[in-house]
């Protein structure tokens, strides 16, 4: 079962300040595997190019302070970004749509280093359904309301072709799942009270192809 956090249930932050936390926790974490004790918010946003201020600001709302002139210790930064960010934690996670995206993402064992456990897929094609993929058992989609709540899993990753994303997403959410992770370029619509975070990777695409031309103009 998925372990509870250790931050009260207040501790919501602002959606850019989450953005960035994440690249905190790396560099410090290649911080502590080279030795370093201490590092002062000026050497992270030298690192990362993010204000100074901006980094002691976002750490602050973690209740993380460093000490004048000596700045963060290493180790604590490390662990209290790790909690709060839930990578100490286990969340279980169920994937629906193993093609090529969602196999991929089986097969990406980093995600368990970030706290995110894989238990099991889910698919319709007859050929996929009794298979395993990097050992996580896929199942046949039409049998997901009777085997959720065995696998406890909170969590369910949406790969599926975007035609299909909403009624994944109301068929899952009717059998218990809490939080989406939708990969899907559709915007789908959940009740209040269900996370839902959109990752398409073609907005990325977008993004990158607009900034290129405007670079070669």
């Amino acid at each position: 079962m998925e372990q509870k956090s250790t931050f009260p249930a207040s501790a919501i932050l602002p959606a850019p300040t989450l953005s960035r936390l994440p690249g905190y926790l790396a560099f410090v974490s290649l911080l502590k595997e080279e030795g370093v004790e201490y590092v002062s918010s000026t050497q992270i946003s030298k690192e990362i190019n993010v204000d100074a201020s901006m980094i002691a600001k976002d750490l602050s709302f973690l209740n993380i302070k460093g000490k004048t002139r000596i700045g963060y210790d290493v180790a604590t930064l490390e662990h209290k970004l790790q909690e709060f960010l839930g990578f100490r934690r286990g969340h279980n996670a169920v994937i629906i749509g193993v093609g090529s995206l969602g196999a991929s993402l089986l097969q990406d064992s980093g995600l368990a280093n970030y706290g995110l456990r894989i238990v099991a897929g889910f698919d319709v094609r007859p050929e996929l359904v009794g298979t395993s993929i990097c050992g996580v058992p896929v199942y046949d989609m039409a049998d997901f309301g009777r085997l959720i709540g065995q696998l406890g899993a909170g969590i369910g990753i949406i790969a599926v072709p975007m035609e299909m994303a909403q009624r994944v997403c109301d068929e899952i959410v009717a059998a218990g799942i809490r939080a989406l992770w939708n990969f899907t370029p559709m915007r789908i619509k959940a009740p209040a009270g269900i996370v839902v975070q959109d990752t398409s990777i073609y907005a990325d695409l977008a993004v990158m192809y607009n900034r290129l031309d405007n670079i070669r103009m």
